[in-house]
């Protein structure tokens, strides 16, 4: 029971922390902003069982897309960090390591690269993105911070 509550803890707060920073440098136009609302649509329509988008226009836009982006977002952070968790525990024993942790989180940009984007019609690394290589870096970016986040938390829970 604790090493689940570890694993929701550390993916909240890898979450948290990638949401704050995304905010702070897409503020500054760094890096892009992440959409929640763009979130809520994609995963309402994988709720209604469409996993594969041309273009992401064809996303409809739902009613609380921005709350079901959240939603969405945080679930796929505590998707993450679990395994992240558990796994340690298994594999390694004691304490999850915060370095690792910050490289797991990192290597969580796969997802983005070769799932998000091409199923959002952006192509591999959403490189179709109006952003372009922009949009990559901004995942790869936001990917660090959520492994910031994550090694923060395995510190401190």
């Amino acid at each position: 029971m604790d090493l689940i509550f570890t694993g929701v803890a550390v993916g909240v707060f890898g979450t948290l922390v990638m949401d704050s920073l995304n905010h702070l440098f897409a503020r500054n136009g760094i890096i892009s902003k992440i959409d929640m609302g763009m979130l809520g649509r994609m995963a309402m329509g994988w709720a209604h069982g469409r996993f594969h988008y041309r273009n992401p226009s064809e996303l409809k836009q739902v009613t609380n897309e921005i709350f079901y982006g959240y939603i969405t977002h945080y679930t796929i952070g505590v998707s993450l960090a679990l395994p992240y968790v558990l796994g340690w525990d298994l594999m390694v024993g004691g304490p999850a390591s915060p370095a690792w942790a910050l490289v797991y989180g990192v290597t969580t940009t796969i997802a983005s690269w070769f799932f998000v984007y091409p199923s959002l019609g952006l192509g591999v690394f959403g490189l179709r993105s109006p952003e372009g290589i922009k949009s990559t870096l901004s995942s790869l970016a936001n990917h660090i911070f959520f492994g910031i986040g994550m090694a923060i938390a395995v510190t401190l829970v």
